[in-house]
């Protein structure tokens, strides 16, 4: 299977940390999105940024920044349909998506999602605590059906995806999928970095 288009998911509005962009947040000398990217770059084949409001703010990066194409902030699966969207206009078959707050994802998410989509084409992760469904693998093939079922009013990605066959890929270690959501979070990242 060809290296996925990775897709960072950025588009929330970090109420829990009192508004702004965790991924800006600083993580020792870089940003926790440049370690993010650090980690997701060398799995993919290319990154994009799924992010609403001004672009600029992440310039630094030089990344293409892809705004949800639907309103009212639905959560992930809205970036998620934006990704999908634009590797079908990029001619890639799948997207890997990971949670631009997560300094610490695995090393190998790439390759242990796409064995395990050998199932059923489409895998989340999971780890110990349960399951990681920022991160995921995602054929293109379910643009539609995704953009369908957001304007049904579905939000939550483990509904959508048990409904097309998702499988999970489990992980060993819950630390790998610790996400930056409070200040206290930001302090404990601080520490393990």
């Amino acid at each position: 299977m060809k290296a996925p288009l990775g897709v960072l998911l950025a588009g929330g509005r970090a109420t829990r940390m009192g508004g702004g962009d965790k991924g800006l947040l600083r993580l020792g000398s870089s940003s926790i999105l440049d370690h993010v990217i650090a980690r997701l770059a060398p799995q993919c084949d290319g990154l994009v940024l799924n992010a609403n409001g001004d672009p600029a703010r992440f310039d630094y990066l030089g990344l293409t920044v892809l705004p949800d194409s639907v309103t009212d902030h639905p959560g992930p699966l809205a970036g998620v349909l934006a990704g999908l969207d634009h590797a079908a206009r990029t001619g890639h078959d799948y997207i890997v998506t990971a949670a631009a707050d997560t300094p610490f994802l695995p090393c190998d998410l790439v390759p242990q999602l796409q064995l395990a989509a050998e199932e059923s084409n489409l895998a989340l992760a999971a780890s110990p605590s349960g399951r990681q469904p920022t991160f995921g693998l995602w054929p293109v093939s379910l643009r539609e059906p995704l953009r369908t079922a957001l304007a049904a009013g579905t939000r939550k990605v483990v509904q959508f995806t048990q409904a097309h066959g998702g499988v999970f890929a489990t992980f060993p270690d819950d630390a790998a999928f610790f996400n930056v959501n409070t200040p206290e979070d930001l302090a404990r990242a601080r520490a393990m970095a």
